[in-house]
């Protein structure tokens, strides 16, 4: 049977979504959906960072993307850290904090036997109305909040002295090729106070000012290092082109043996990012995955473009008249294969028909019948029990379908 009306009418051609339209409408769908799935991936990757901060994104005065550009065109490969996942290298790792309260504890687990050097805050800002990501120093911070760092461990005692720009001197565990040069005010540390409970950790100076304070340390035991002035890293210190070189060789002498890069940790300004799966999604080895799933539903897409356009009625799984009617039960019996054995029925029908177009008597049965049949004449010198008789033996089809239409002759001929 057909699923459709009896009456099916074509549906009217409609030119309000022509093929090239519906693709363009796809296409920009689809692409503007990607770009939201990447975009949201990746955007903590994607923030520029120019928000006036101590980090190493910034490049504003109190910003270190100087020294990561400066880094990188050296070739000492600097590598931006985002996650707490990057911490497990031996390279060397730099840490930027905001302001002296940030918890750097994470930090400290991670990096407790690799070198790690900890920049203190110095400069209070705010932000320049005239010039977005860039800031103006305010004043310096207060002494508790660099000092304040590594606490609950130690507070730092901070100094600040006016310098006049006096050299830096170099400890004998430091590289004394290094020159540094002070910047105006420097600040230093003059030691530190222990909290409660807590055992101090030797604070062995490396480069001072000569006059007792401590410009760069090493905390304890292992390579765990404290800048107390950040002005000989940021980017207004790096102005001067010896205080730049003299930046490089300080943190190649704090590097590790061996080490391919530099990392400057962002993680603790904000800047950081977790792994996320539709990052993941996005990057090996899933992104092979991601773009089978892709090519998939671009071939899927791809077919269901020729859906579109006039829609053509199907035609019924039966038509309508005695022809189509006649040719789905000869269908049938062809498939059953019951074609030869139709002779006899055929004859039958004949012979009832000839009952009522000639009057033959109702008495006369069987042979009877075929012999007063015979009496009313033969066709092609072949009596009607002949025909019949053939048509009812026969097993071939040709020969059958030659003694229906004898029959049929038969019968026609007598009737004219």
């Amino acid at each position: 049977m057909s699923d459709l009306s009896i009456n099916p009418r074509a549906a009217p051609r409609s030119d309000l979504f022509r093929i090239r339209t519906v693709a363009l409408m796809l296409v920009i769908g689809i692409l503007g959906f990607i770009g939201t799935l990447v975009m949201g991936a990746f955007a903590p990757d994607l923030r520029s960072g120019h928000n006036g901060g101590t980090h190493a994104l910034s490049n504003a005065a109190v910003g270190f993307s100087g020294i990561v550009q400066l880094a990188e065109a050296t070739g000492r490969n600097p590598q931006i850290i985002r996650s707490a996942h990057q911490f497990d290298s031996e390279d060397l790792l730099v840490v930027t904090p905001d302001q002296g309260f940030d918890d750097v504890s994470s930090v400290l687990a991670a990096r407790s036997t690799k070198p790690t050097l900890f920049v203190l805050p110095k400069w209070a800002t705010v932000a320049d109305p005239d010039h977005t990501g860039w800031v103006r120093i305010a004043d310096l911070t207060a002494p508790i909040d660099p000092g304040s760092l590594l606490s609950p461990q130690t507070e730092f005692k901070i100094r600040r002295v006016r310098s006049g720009g006096a050299p830096l001197v170099a400890s004998a565990d430091f590289d004394s090729a290094i020159h540094f040069a002070a910047p105006r005010v420097l600040q230093v540390i003059s030691g530190q106070v222990p909290h409660k409970g807590a055992k101090p950790k030797p604070l062995v100076p490396l480069i001072t000012d000569g006059k007792g304070g401590i410009v760069l340390a090493r905390y304890g035991n292992g390579p765990l290092y404290v800048l107390a002035d950040p002005d000989l890293l940021s980017n207004a210190g790096l102005r001067n082109p010896h205080q730049a070189a003299a930046a490089l060789a300080m943190l190649d002498w704090l590097n590790s043996t061996g080490a391919k890069s530099i990392g400057f940790d962002v993680t603790l300004n904000g800047f950081g990012h977790s792994q996320s799966p539709l990052k993941l999604a996005f990057t090996p080895p899933f992104l092979a995955m991601t773009l089978a799933l892709a090519a998939v539903l671009f071939l899927v897409g791809w077919h269901a473009l020729g859906r579109f356009g006039p829609i053509r009625p199907r035609a019924r799984a039966i038509a309508f008249g005695k022809t189509a009617l006649v040719e789905n039960s000869a269908k049938l019996i062809r498939r059953a294969g019951r074609e030869t054995s139709l002779g006899g029925r055929y004859a039958q029908v004949i012979r009832e028909r000839a009952v009522a177009t000639f009057g033959v008597p109702a008495r006369l049965k069987d042979a009877a019948l075929d012999a007063y049949l015979d009496k009313l004449g033969a066709w092609r010198g072949h009596r009607f029990s002949e025909l019949a008789r053939t048509a009812e033996t026969t097993r071939d089809q040709d020969a059958l379908v030659a003694a229906a239409q004898a029959l049929h002759q038969w019968q026609k001929e007598k009737k004219t």
